[in-house]
């Protein structure tokens, strides 16, 4: 199949003309065809659909482990719902005493620390020098009151280097709670 190179231009140029909200509408309607593998003057267009399908898919990966998770220790929470609902890039779940059972690839990522190397750790083995003593305690509060909360607070990745890192908490249950959700993010 042929491709006018014009036509190709006039389209992006149609879509630097649509607001954020009409190109949410057309977004998956104008992802490459199959018959054009990477399309040179419209490498946008091919770039954000091709990064969307891989986010999508992370998301979909980790959301099938986290649902065996959830099986194997009968947890009554909606977590698609939680997952679906919060922006993130690693998802940590702990024990009730604060001991890693899991992390996903988004962790590995933002942190630079394998996946197996957090395993059995608290979270704290992120935290350092310039970790608020404060937030350090809030958290330890909010645990305790064993409701869902959300706090930022500076980690450091494994080549030392400092970020503030947006962490939400949810506990999970089945006759009471047994284990920790957070969904964290690098903000700032």
């Amino acid at each position: 199949m042929k491709y006018d190179l014009s036509e190709m231009a006039c389209l992006d140029v149609y879509l630097s003309t649509l607001s954020k909200e009409e190109q949410e509408e057309v977004k998956d309607k104008i992802g490459p065809s199959k018959a054009m593998v990477m399309p040179l003057m419209s490498w946008d267009i091919f770039s954000e659909h091709h990064y969307r399908r891989l986010h999508k898919a992370k998301k979909a990966t980790d959301m099938k482990a986290v649902e065996f998770l959830a099986k194997k220790h009968q947890w009554k929470n909606d977590l698609e719902a939680i997952l679906t609902a919060h922006e993130f890039e690693a998802i940590v779940i702990t024990d009730d005493q604060q001991k890693i059972i899991w992390v996903n690839d988004g962790f590995s990522n933002m942190t630079g620390y394998p996946k197996s190397f957090a395993l059995n750790k608290s979270p704290k083995f992120l935290q350092g020098q310039g970790t608020s003593p404060e937030i350090r305690e809030r958290i330890k509060t909010q645990l305790k009151k064993d409701k869902p909360f959300m706090e930022v607070i500076t980690n450091y990745k494994k080549d030392s280097e400092a970020y503030e890192c947006e962490v939400k908490i949810f506990p999970l249950h089945n006759n009471g709670t047994t284990h920790y959700l957070a969904l964290e993010r690098k903000v700032g």
